[in-house]
């Protein structure tokens, strides 16, 4: 009878923490940890067709002079003068994703009495590699918005920024840019942000497999780690993951929002008992989800 139980794989050297390289790369990589990707993908795909319905067409408004640079906004009709903005920086690793896909998270802000507003920005593959791009392209986009916010009936005091995975990575840099002397900026334009599931020290996203496809240097690991730069944080931030998320997703959440609260600024931590990565995320479109609930408290409308 032949014996088809899998050999026990034996562990290899340790690349960081407790973990060999196999461990580490699982670590950053959801869908190991997650497999029911596809049914909520698919979960998702409805709910945007639902509320590209519902919403009608965004205005499209472009923040730089490449095509991508872009970004969709879907204006309320509550408050159609001065009314508060959120800024949604999408995820997918780094190489995924356009802001056409994510209505579904635009339809609760708009309801509550805001404009939502979602950024389109080059995946990595698009830029050889080169994170600073992409974080120099949101950190444009945001500054768009605040000097522009007028043109859509916005108000620039009252903006806030949400981001989900690599998204939240990428919001992190947002809320820990140097706006003063990168802009020309006030240092607060940012009144709030939800970062959620996100990595906030490159330092062992470098050492993994994401290596293949980000081109890490220490200048961007230094520079895109935001748990680094917490002396630029001005505003409160919530920083949130899901127990059923990659132990590392776990423990970058865990060890940010400590730094943070050491720090002495203002931070709500939330852990999302029974979430994966992308469960957690679909509770961001709901004024009842656990994180949408969130976002509207940071925005004052809920």
């Amino acid at each position: 009878m032949t014996d088809t139980l899998a050999a026990p794989r034996t562990k290899g050297p340790i690349v960081w923490m407790d973990m060999d390289q196999t461990e580490l790369d699982n670590a950053y990589d959801q869908a190991v940890y997650a497999s029911n990707q596809p049914l909520v993908q698919a979960r998702r795909n409805a709910a945007n067709a639902r509320a590209k319905a519902r919403l009608g067409a965004a205005e499209r408004f472009q923040y730089g002079a490449s095509e991508i640079e872009g970004i969709d906004i879907y204006r309320t009709r509550d408050i159609p003068d001065n009314a508060p903005i959120n800024v949604y920086i999408h995820g997918g690793a780094w190489r995924n994703g356009r802001c056409a896909d994510f209505a579904f998270l635009s339809e609760m802000i708009v309801d509550a009495g805001a404009h939502s507003v979602i950024v389109d920005f080059n995946n990595i593959d698009d830029v050889g590699g080169n994170l600073m791009t992409m974080a120099k392209q949101v950190r444009s986009a945001v500054a768009w918005v605040y000097n522009n916010a007028q043109k859509f009936g916005g108000d620039k005091n009252r903006l806030t920024v949400t981001g989900h995975s690599s998204g939240s990575h990428l919001t992190s840099t947002i809320v820990t840019c140097d706006w003063q002397k990168d802009f020309g900026l006030p240092k607060d334009i940012v009144k709030g942000a939800m970062l959620a599931s996100g990595m906030y020290d490159l330092k062992p996203v470098r050492l993994s497999k994401r290596s293949k496809y980000v081109n890490f240097t220490d200048e961007i690991e230094e520079e895109l780690s935001a748990i680094r730069h917490l002396d630029r944080l001005n505003c409160p931030i919530v920083v949130a993951y899901g127990t059923q998320e990659t132990p590392e997703f776990q423990r970058q959440a865990r060890d940010f929002a400590a730094a943070v609260k050491a720090a002495g600024k203002p931070i709500t931590f939330i852990v999302g008992e029974g979430y994966n990565h992308f469960e957690i995320q679909e509770t961001l479109a709901s004024p009842y989800g656990l994180l949408g609930r969130e976002v509207l408290k940071l925005m004052k409308l809920d």
